[in-house]
């Protein structure tokens, strides 16, 4: 099975909580910090156990532009200081229209950019923001290495350059003038 197929399942099979769905008596905080990087802390320390800054990332939810660790009993805002997840990596397959890509995410899900998984790129042109829709409005940003293949794929028209992923167009930026 090739690295595409491999993340492609990923992306399939990820099975999570039914988080939307809940909507518990409980609303409070919780000092937890999801840093711009990715790292998690707990009261001002980092969370170093993988496998639980990945149980939280399930139980994650955003709500009117703030977010939430929910369960069917309590629901704890925390504080996220860009994007909750980071695109570590992608893998793709195909050429042109056809192109799939598929990034990794950091806490171990991954997700296709499709047109209701978009990739979106904020901020300046000289200093983009760019992101991956991975489910219910919570986003990754896409590290800088992997945004830089993105637009070694990308094509030029229309003056834009534009990368396709499950016959959808994303536009990563303006093209350069002439």
């Amino acid at each position: 099975m090739s690295a595409f197929d491999e993340l492609l399942a990923v992306a399939r099979d990820r099975s999570l909580p039914p988080v939307a769905d809940w909507q518990p008596q409980h609303v409070g905080e919780i000092d937890i910090r999801i840093a711009s990087n990715g790292d998690w802390y707990h009261e001002g320390t980092l969370v170093k156990r993988f496998a639980i800054a990945r149980l939280f990332a399930t139980i994650l939810r955003v709500d009117d532009g703030a977010h939430y660790l929910v369960t069917p009993v309590e629901k704890l805002r925390i504080e996220v200081e860009d994007a909750p997840f980071i695109a570590t990596d992608f893998e793709t397959d195909g050429v042109g229209e056809q192109r799939r890509i598929v990034f990794a995410i950091n806490v171990g899900d991954a997700v296709l950019a499709d047109a209701a998984h978009p990739i979106t790129v904020e901020g300046p042109v000289d200093a983009p923001r760019p992101y991956v829709l991975v489910r219910d409005g919570l986003r990754a940003r896409i590290a800088r290495a992997p945004f830089y293949r993105l637009v070694d794929l990308a094509e030029e028209a229309a003056g834009e350059v534009a990368v396709w992923s499950a016959r959808t167009r994303f536009v990563l930026g303006p093209a350069e003038a002439e």
